[in-house]
């Protein structure tokens, strides 16, 4: 498992595509952001969208387990990428 974050905005993008891939989390995080399909895809490399996708799977920590599992990551490397793009 690789756990440093040198690119961000890769990782959470990746995140993205894996929560997009099950409709039943798709649709639990576009109805908690408020989001329409359209504006995610209009505003997916935005670092904001991204950190709030990453501390969507922060919430609940079996999915970013499984995100983090998927992705060959720890789910530590996923909440230091949500840091990382809070701060940008």
């Amino acid at each position: 498992m690789a756990d440093a974050v040198t690119n961000p905005e890769m990782l959470a993008l990746q995140a993205l595509v894996w929560v997009l891939g099950e409709s039943g989390r798709a649709n639990r995080l576009l109805d908690l952001t408020g989001l329409d399909p359209a504006t995610l895809r209009a505003r997916a490399g935005e670092p904001a969208l991204l950190a709030a996708t990453l501390g969507f799977l922060e919430s609940y920590e079996p999915d970013l387990i499984a995100c983090a599992e998927a992705l060959d990551l720890s789910p530590a490397a996923l909440v230091a990428a949500r840091r990382q793009l809070e701060q940008a």
